[in-house]
């Protein structure tokens, strides 16, 4: 598959994905998101640029950390994320947050940010190194980078959820996702593009899912296999939702939710002065 049509593909699963990311994933990124912010250590005042923002569920707390003589500019690949960010910015009265609809590879900036970030966006991209420099370009000198993605495919338990869907599709919806969750990957990558004290952090997580609708909304509804999942039929969702049942069900707790394992690795470093 080209770079271009792989693009119109995440384009159009995310816009499928906007309207419920935030329901079922707010929540359970938290942990994830709170050691980004803590490894950039963000100030009031700084400007921000926050690639590949989905619907903002980070940007929010962007805005609030660098305060009303701060800035962030979110972008995505997603028109319609960047309508639901846009909106949730807007009805908390945050206006020191600007959105631009672009690819993470595509961003047209230079020197103009004291941070970069870009949260669980990578794994999508069809050239992440391309990404990574760019968000190196992006800061100003001194300025700070930030990366998060997903860890190890063995030490996340709804890893299953890419096989049962590929089973179905005529190509891998998502073939590199873990790649970059490999030690070392992250900061050879921030190396490669000339980012200097490079630090790399795994964090061991669980996903808690109220009850089976909860795991398989997420799974399904918000996230990246959401455009193979509308195409299928009533059958198919039945049998794909059944499967990833089946597959986390080691993680079920008492109460009849899941607490599911995940993994995710965490990367910072800075452009040198």
């Amino acid at each position: 598959m080209d770079d271009r049509r792989r693009r119109l593909i995440q384009r159009r699963g995310w816009d499928r994905a906007a309207s419920c990311y935030e329901r079922y994933w707010q929540r359970q990124l938290r942990p994830a998101h709170d050691g980004l912010l803590e490894a950039v250590d963000l100030r009031p005042g700084e400007n921000v640029l926050d690639a590949a923002c989905g619907s903002g569920v980070l940007t929010l707390r962007i805005a609030s950390a660098v305060g009303p003589d701060g800035s962030v500019l979110a972008s995505d690949l997603s028109p319609k994320m960047m309508s639901v960010t846009a909106a949730r910015a807007l009805a908390i009265g945050a206006t020191n947050v600007a959105t631009a609809c672009a690819d993470v590879e595509q961003l047209d900036v230079d020197r103009q940010f004291d941070v970069a970030l870009c949260s669980l966006g990578l794994m999508y991209v069809p050239d992440p190194q391309a990404a990574i420099a760019g968000l190196h370009r992006a800061l100003r000198p001194g300025g700070r980078i930030g990366l998060l993605v997903w860890g190890a495919r063995s030490r996340c338990g709804w890893a299953a959820l890419f096989g049962i869907v590929d089973a179905r599709v005529t190509s891998d919806v998502c073939p590199h996702f873990f790649a970059l969750g490999a030690p070392g990957v992250l900061s050879a990558a921030l190396q490669r593009a000339g980012s200097v004290d490079v630090v790399e952090t795994r964090l061991s997580v669980s996903l808690d899912y109220r009850d089976d609708t909860e795991a398989v909304g997420a799974a399904f509804l918000g996230g990246p296999v959401a455009l193979a999942y509308a195409r299928f039929d009533a059958d198919t969702r039945r049998q794909v939702a059944d499967e990833y049942l089946t597959s986390i069900e080691p993680f079920r707790t008492d109460a009849g939710g899941y607490r599911v394992p995940g993994e995710f690795v965490v990367a910072s470093a800075r452009r040198p002065r």
